[in-house]
């Protein structure tokens, strides 16, 4: 979808008034799905003499083609994709490993493939269906675009899966379908475009870092679209890198050393799956955001914070490399209890404390700190490939409140920090607004901040490649 700062977040294709480049013509009027047409046999309440159609069975593809729509729809909706997630599994525990699997790679899918659906859907329907119908559509689109052996299977059982609830749609949906078969070079050309289409990314994202990366943006594009892998932090009180990696070959399971604590799995696994997980020589940690612990740099006896510390995996990392006092800082309870669950696991001991970090005359007893880690909310761009539902909720003006929260946050932690300590500035973003610009800005408004260089490099910008997301990393401090 393209940006645009009036539309609801239901609306499901680009208007005209959404982009300034102009669109490939749509198909012709009478090559197109009226879904006026269908409303005099659209969804209505079933009589006695004709019963609602049965759901379609728990262990088929209509269903988790239905289940997937439900979560591609709360997201259109502007609802959390790992929420609804875990709500949705809430209300299913009856569900298979193979039910849960199906839906997920469907609805993650769909929403990481974006604006590819709607690139196709809008010039197929004559209007677009109500949400929950459109969103079927786009999971049942995406589906036959990645698994075109089984297009006439997944025509069938979209038709199966909108029959359930709506059964005056299912002509609308196997029209809709058998047109993309059909009409399979047209699809393709419509796709390539389509700029959002071809990149599966906001217009207004791709024009950001094409600007700032201009030899780099493709390849970052190209990772962010891809299924993210799978890292795990070594405990280093408890192995060592090469050591797991013996272990994992031993079980068959084929990995290698990235970094100075890190493991990457050929394949991802389940989290159940990954020996010494549950004996805590081992945590899942993305290979980019094992750098701070490292970069933090925190000595022995350090009073360390960790602010926006949920779910520990960074506050964990440092406890695992030196003995310092630590306090995580954490606004939300529910997520601070993760900290805690974490350190438990992984045999260390930190304080845990629930409180805003802009806020620290009510946190802070006055002892400065050595070392801040300083993990910022941001747009999580760099981590989209994970989350895709952030490429359908972000917009452009978002970064500039992600901005200003961040100033507020470092600005207050800075005052914690004692003379000639330093803070590690981190987010997992690749927009200027939130990294390089943000540094920019706090170092002229604190004459006391110095810049030091991170592996000779003032600041350290990683973008999404196949071994790690992307983050962005500046180390201060505070002159004596």
């Amino acid at each position: 979808m393209a940006q645009c700062t009036v539309r609801s977040s239901h609306c499901p294709t680009i208007c005209a008034s959404c982009s300034a480049d102009p669109q490939p013509a749509a198909a012709p009027a009478s090559l197109r799905v009226s879904v006026t047409a269908s409303r005099s046999r659209a969804p209505r309440a079933h009589t006695a003499h004709r019963p609602p159609p049965p759901p379609p069975p728990s262990d088929s593809l209509a269903y988790a083609l239905q289940q997937a729509a439900v979560l591609v729809d709360a997201v259109l909706a502007g609802g959390n994709l790992n929420e609804h997630w875990e709500a949705l599994l809430g209300a299913n525990p009856e569900w298979s490993d193979a039910t849960r699997g199906a839906v997920r790679d469907l609805s993650w899918g769909t929403l990481r493939d974006y604006g590819r659906g709607d690139a196709v859907l809008k010039r197929l329907l004559d209007k677009p269906l109500a949400a929950p119908y459109h969103a079927l559509l786009l999971v049942a689109v995406q589906r036959m675009e990645t698994r075109p052996d089984q297009v006439h299977t997944v025509v069938d059982q979209a038709v199966q899966a909108v029959g359930a609830t709506a059964p005056g749609l299912r002509g609308v949906v196997n029209a809709v379908l058998r047109n993309v078969v059909r009409r399979a070079d047209e699809v393709d050309a419509w796709r390539r475009q389509d700029e959002e289409a071809l990149h599966r990314h906001p217009r207004w994202w791709v024009e950001r870092l094409r600007k700032a990366w201009p030899a780099q943006w493709e390849a970052a594009v190209a990772a962010g679209n891809s299924h993210p892998p799978m890292c795990l932090r070594v405990n280093r009180r408890r192995s060592t890198p090469a050591a797991v990696v013996a272990e994992f070959a031993a079980a068959g399971i084929a990995a290698r050393v990235v970094g100075e604590d890190g493991v990457l799995l050929d394949r991802p696994l389940a989290v159940a799956r990954v020996p010494g997980f549950a004996e805590g020589v081992v945590s899942v940690q993305d290979a980019g955001a094992q750098h701070a612990a490292r970069w933090l740099g925190a000595q022995a006896g350090d009073r360390v914070l960790d602010a926006c510390a949920a779910p520990g995996g960074k506050a964990a990392h440092v406890l695992e490399l030196a003995d310092v006092e630590l306090t995580a800082l954490e606004l939300d309870p529910r997520r601070a209890r993760r900290i805690d669950e974490n350190f438990t696991r992984l045999g260390v001991t930190g304080r845990v404390v629930i409180d805003d970090a802009r806020q620290p005359a009510r946190w802070w007893d006055g002892r400065p700190f050595q070392r801040i880690l300083a993990d910022v909310p941001c747009s999580a761009s760099g981590v989209a490939r994970r989350n895709p539902d952030i490429k359908w909720l972000r917009r452009a003006p978002d970064l500039a409140r992600f901005a200003a929260l961040q100033a507020e946050i470092i600005d207050a932690l800075w005052q914690t920090l004692a003379r000639g300590g330093t803070m590690l500035y981190v987010t997992c973003s690749v927009f200027d607004e939130e990294n390089r610009a943000q540094i920019a800005a706090f170092c002229r408004r604190h004459d006391d901040a110095e810049r030091l260089l991170i592996e000779g490099r003032p600041e350290q910008q990683l973008l999404p490649t196949a071994d790690h997301d992307g983050f962005y990393y500046a180390l201060l401090r505070k002159r004596p």
